[in-house]
């Protein structure tokens, strides 16, 4: 059963301007396609380093109103270097003061720049510290984090398998530090696709139980014959890609870039339609005895049958996360059939 998490919207924790929680507000109370599943406040590399402190009050003081109508989950994105003691001090008292007075309305924490895996056992502790210390059952928030080093890539098989204690639950990929640690460069502008480390994460994750995000796509906008437009084909262009290889979702940083991934990443109507069709005439044969049945012109056994109970599975999970998504997405006869057959293997 894959963890809903199709978009990884990153929002500035406190901006220059007199709401300074504008874009945390915003995020938290998107509506339709623009809501993100993981909306992730971010305290570090979106916020400037004089706000840092004003962020955290942000998230403290905007979340107790705002999380509990807001449909996704809730990440902070805390200050972290793997070689950088300063930064790992920053980040473990801003996990403690987060976990302490909003912690019921937080899934976990997003830790960037970790190296090896001990220093990522470390920011697992530094969360299970955070709960003991406030009151937490053990496991009650968990930890993703930003694979962006030479030195998390070496380890990412045994960091992939922290997954199996319940604390871990993502890996992210960083592409812009990571290009940066190996001493890459951004050639006419582009810098490399990476796409078979983007690969290695996706095996990595589904192996240790894990979901896997892509790296930001920061091209927002581009210009043609004098007129600036928003850059829809290619932002789009990279989620497909992200999709095909098996990643869960990928990084959002506007709004519009979450419409479209959250499309992207989500069953259409056909596939759906077609899935259901599978299960139904499965579940039909195995009623009957049988243990495989040819639908469609497709053999259906219990192997082939769990992906498309995946498939109508993540059209529940989306449907109890953002119903207005599913409503416009689905008619209503085929939401219902989602909602209703039995999942032998959901």
């Amino acid at each position: 059963m894959t963890r809903l998490c199709r978009t990884f919207q990153t929002a500035p924790a406190a901006v220059p301007r007199e709401d300074s929680a504008k874009y945390l507000e915003s995020g938290l109370e998107a509506e339709g396609f623009e809501a993100p599943d993981w909306l992730v406040p971010d305290i570090e590399d979106g916020t400037a380093p004089d706000m840092k402190a004003e962020a955290v009050e942000n998230v403290v003081d905007r979340l107790p109103g705002l999380a509990p109508d807001f449909g996704g989950e809730v990440w902070p994105r805390v200050e972290w270097a793997h070689d950088d003691a300063e930064f790992r001090d920053r980040g473990r008292d801003q996990i403690d003061r987060l976990v302490g007075e909003v912690g019921d309305h937080l899934d976990g924490v997003v830790v960037p720049k970790v190296g090896r895996l001990s220093d990522v056992q470390d920011a697992v502790g530094a969360v299970a510290e955070a709960e003991r210390d406030h009151g937490y059952d053990d496991g009650s928030l968990e930890l993703t984090v930003i694979v962006e080093t030479a030195a998390a890539v070496s380890d990412l098989p045994d960091i992939a398998r922290l997954g199996e204690d319940d604390r871990l639950a993502g890996l992210v990929f960083g592409p812009v530090d990571y290009t940066a640690d190996l001493g890459g460069r951004a050639m006419d502008g582009e810098r490399p696709r990476w796409s078979g480390l983007l690969e290695r994460l996706s095996n990595e994750a589904s192996a240790g139980g894990l979901v896997a995000i892509g790296g930001p796509f920061d091209r927002l906008f581009d210009e043609r014959a004098g007129v600036t437009y928003y850059n829809a084909p290619g932002y789009a262009d990279q989620v497909e890609r992200e999709a095909r290889i098996g990643l869960d979702g990928s990084w959002s940083l506007h709004p519009k870039q979450t419409s479209q991934a959250n499309r992207v990443h989500m069953p259409t109507a056909s596939e759906l339609e077609s899935a259901l069709d599978k299960v139904e005439g499965f579940n039909e044969a195995k009623r009957e005895g049988t243990g495989a049945v040819v639908l469609d012109g497709q053999m259906v056994d219990e192997a082939t049958y769990k992906n498309f109970a995946n498939t109508v599975e993540t059209v529940r999970r989306i449907d109890d996360a953002h119903p207005t998504q599913t409503a416009e997405s689905y008619d209503d006869s085929l939401l219902e059939r989602a909602r209703s057959v039995t999942l032998r293997f959901g």
